[in-house]
């Protein structure tokens, strides 16, 4: 090419790029490949927890079944030790009145039949209008003082990059009774707290259990409905496949409509 034209054509790429500017599109496109580069490199620094163990992995041995009877006793045990620890002039006491919110959602959310119980943080944050703060300080409490107990989880991703692609997923959680909470039930302490034939109730635990249920994804929703079955780790693991590849179908969609933005 003659150094004529090529300077000739130099300028007319910087014209172009200059009205570009002028108009706003240049910047504009320079600023969404600046997101997609920063998302790219977040999802490739993305950090577990410790001790976290993979989705579908542990659940087996943690969660156990339990009785509307073993939850009401857990709960009522809960409220006495509240009231026990109380000091005087003090609002709350070791636990916390968010805290027993959350051991109320989590009783009438847990499977009686497979012990599955593993709300999301912004699930239970949504439902009881609560702050992250408040419900993680919560969930603590509960824990540090035997009525609750976790373990973290994660899964695989179809993120592109190097080293494993993983993600943290809801934890898994079991309802405790402390014996030192059981000993203030007294004479209710070997046997159910209080009957539950309440429709009112019932109906609170069906409302609560099916919008939780809406908010699954197609793995967790199999393991819900049919526990640790063979059936069930079976449609489990089917929906978790089809869960990853609807991911990577819209993953994909994402950075080809990104290749498109002219400059």
């Amino acid at each position: 090419m003659p150094a004529d034209t090529a300077l000739l054509v130099t300028k007319e790429q910087q014209l172009t790029t200059v009205a570009a500017a002028a108009s706003g599109d240049f910047f504009r496109c320079l600023g969404v490949l600046a997101q997609a580069c920063t998302g790219a490199r977040t999802q490739s620094r993305t950090r577990l927890h410790r001790n976290s163990h993979r989705l579908g992995t542990c659940e087996a041995t943690f969660w156990r079944s339990t009785s509307r009877q073993e939850v009401q006793k857990i709960i009522k045990a809960a409220q006495r030790y509240e009231l026990h620890g109380r000091k005087p002039g003090r609002r709350n006491g070791p636990l916390g009145s968010v805290a027993l919110e959350v051991l109320a959602l989590f009783g009438n959310l847990v499977s009686f039949k497979t012990g599955r119980l593993d709300p999301s943080l912004d699930w239970i944050m949504d439902k009881l209008k609560r702050s992250r703060d408040a419900v993680v300080r919560a969930l603590k409490a509960l824990r540090d003082h035997g009525f609750l107990d976790w373990l973290r989880r994660f899964e695989p991703t179809p993120n592109e990059g190097r080293g494993p692609q993983v993600r943290q997923v809801s934890n898994a959680y079991r309802l405790f009774a402390p014996k030192r909470a059981l000993a203030l039930l007294g004479r209710w302490s070997g046997r159910p707290s209080l009957p539950d034939d309440d429709a009112a109730a019932r109906a609170d635990r069906k409302a609560i259990e099916a919008e939780h249920v809406s908010s699954l994804d197609l793995g967790a929703f199999a393991s819900f409905q049919l526990g640790d079955s063979p059936l069930g780790r079976a449609l489990a693991q089917m929906g978790q496949a089809m869960d990853l590849r609807e991911s990577a179908k819209r993953t994909e969609s994402q950075s080809t409509s990104y290749s498109y933005v002219a400059i």
